[in-house]
């Protein structure tokens, strides 16, 4: 039985969620699978995976094809590294603990990276937010100054009007 690693559609219209699970190559896309490994949502930046990377690691082993989605999601989460470096482990290339400290070092690289996109993007939606309070607070002042010029115009209009009743009031 040819087993695949692979995306299940979830999520409403517009608004997809994925399951990764690994399913038999026959089987519809949203249809029967073996296990669900993690999930994948693309709805938030940066995207949204959780996986469960032993359980990914034992179907790898055993034989199951990743569809290109999915092998790019398993890469991104270090799935297909600690597959490699479990091969090197059994060639004897290197040990157990070489191997895990490897995978522990590139974890915490990824994580460091993957904070400073949250980071910029953070600092990025920021200034925006601060750009467009700087543009409705000029907006607001100048609505203030012309409400302010409107009302010394119509005071003026005003004592003017009464001048001239006063003006004519002397006269009669």
């Amino acid at each position: 039985m040819p087993v695949k690693i692979r995306l299940q559609r979830h999520g409403k219209k517009g608004k997809p969620f994925y399951w990764i699970v690994a399913a038999d190559a026959r089987s519809k896309r949203d249809g029967r699978f073996l296990e669900k490994l993690g999930t994948y949502n693309p709805n938030v930046n940066p995207a949204a995976i959780d996986v469960n990377i032993d359980g990914a690691v034992k179907w790898l082993q055993n034989g199951a094809q990743p569809t290109d989605t999915a092998r790019a999601i398993l890469s991104y989460k270090g799935v297909m590294l600690k597959n490699h470096l479990a091969g090197g482990v059994r060639k004897g290339a290197l040990t157990e603990e070489q191997a895990e400290e490897k995978f522990q070092a590139w974890l915490s690289e990824k994580e460091g990276s993957v904070n400073a996109k949250k980071e910029a993007l953070a600092k990025e939606d920021a200034d925006a937010k601060a750009k467009i309070l700087e543009a409705e607070k000029e907006v607001n002042a100048k609505r203030e100054a012309e409400a302010v010029q409107a009302e010394a115009e119509a005071n003026a209009e005003a004592s003017e009007g009464e001048a001239s009743n006063e003006a004519g009031n002397e006269e009669e």
